[in-house]
């Protein structure tokens, strides 16, 4: 998902961060620390010249009361009101300034269930146990029905809280963590300045894992570059198969302007992985993971299948036979289905079947006069949009 909006009332301190997971789009989003505690990953545009600093733990608190204020003022209206833009929004407009971003939060989570709160921005543990205790327990008094809360971390901060004080956080209500791996290759990590090693990924997992959090772990696919590629997806399969996390979340490499590895990219340091490395290095990846009973998700945009995934064992062969498929397209097919997909047209291979979607495809490919020598570049193009 791309970044939003970040609210920040002058009248008040409520704020939503600028990211989330795909998974968290229904949350409840609450900014505990702003930007990212290490910001060095070359690869990653997101907290460029931004610091890092925790939210005060009063403005957090006071978050957590402001939606829970306006939870309690929309769960008395009609449902009528509830379902209706145009009531809301004026609702919304006769609001003093400093209630208006809560009232938005809570309007967003009333019509989401109410299920899951997700804290912001990169490294919620950052601020340390007690602090995290603190803003749990608020959180469970003012929304007791709540189902999940998450947030990201950092392998590195995870493996500095005690097994104890892990689970301690989990039966508070933090019962989900979202890790960067991104790869399982020291080389790799190391390159693109991830600030971990394998040791410390799998460290960290295999703490979460026996402290009963659920996690999810994200692999990008195409970071270790043409080089590294075997590498990168042989020894981030091996680390996942210490670890057995809930999900695996494939996050196909993109190579924001402006960033360090965007400056490798130009002066020939990185040579990127084309689609059909990419499509090799799932097939090894996916090959190599044994002994665990991770779901696989490929739920982005910058993904070459959206739909790639599944429960280990079980669906594995099924992950292959979808690689599989795609080698055996013929190259007009080929061609199709990759601007398609990079368009957005696309999810996955089922949809070249689909006759409105190919046309859209097909209407595409005529205007942008697409070719063999000209495909990779145009979908690159197609894919910046996302990033």
């Amino acid at each position: 998902m791309g970044p939003q909006e970040i609210h920040r009332d002058r009248c008040g301190s409520f704020e939503q961060g600028p990211i989330r997971p795909p998974s968290e789009a229904g949350s409840l989003l609450l900014r505990v620390s702003r930007n990212c505690p290490w910001n060095r990953c070359t690869f990653c545009p997101l907290y460029r010249n931004q610091e890092f600093s925790l939210r005060p733990l009063v403005e957090v608190l006071a978050d957590i009361d402001a939606v829970a204020a306006q939870v309690r003022q929309l769960g008395r209206a009609e449902k009528s009101v509830l379902e209706s833009p145009g009531l809301l929004r004026a609702w919304h407009d006769q609001l003093p300034g400093s209630e208006q971003a809560p009232f938005r939060a809570a309007v967003h989570w009333l019509q989401n269930g109410q299920e899951a709160v997700f804290l912001q921005d990169a490294d919620g543990l950052a601020g340390g146990y007690e602090r995290m205790l603190k803003i749990l327990r608020h959180l469970r008094r003012q929304f007791p029905q709540i189902g999940r809360i998450t947030c990201y971390s950092r392998s590195t901060t995870v493996i500095g809280y005690s097994e104890a004080q892990l689970r301690s956080l989990g039966e508070a209500g933090l019962n989900r963590l979202h890790l960067g791996m991104e790869s399982g290759s020291d080389r790799v990590l190391r390159r693109v300045r991830k600030g971990a090693t394998q040791k410390a990924h799998i460290e960290a997992g295999q703490r979460l894992r026996r402290a009963g959090m659920e996690l999810s772990l994200y692999l990008m696919p195409g970071l270790g570059g043409r080089d590294l590629s075997r590498e990168h997806a042989l020894q981030s399969a091996a680390a996942l198969n210490r670890i057995d996390p809930h999900f695996i979340r494939l996050r196909t490499l993109a190579v924001p302007p402006g960033t360090p590895l965007a400056e490798d990219l130009a002066a020939g340091r990185f040579i990127p992985c084309d689609t059909a490395d990419i499509v090799a290095e799932l097939n090894l990846f996916i090959e190599a993971l044994e002994g665990i009973h991770s779901v696989v998700v490929s739920d982005h945009v910058l993904n070459l299948f959206e739909d790639l995934g599944g429960r280990l064992p079980e669906e594995k062969e099924a992950m292959l036979a979808m690689l599989a498929a795609f080698a055996k397209l013929d190259p007009e097919q080929r061609r199709l289905y990759l601007l398609g997909r990079a368009a957005g047209c696309f999810r996955g291979l089922q949809d070249l079947h689909n006759p409105l979607l190919r046309a859209e495809a097909e209407n595409l490919a005529r205007q942008l006069d697409v070719t063999e020598e000209n495909l990779e570049a145009v979908c690159g193009a197609l894919r910046r949009r996302y990033i």
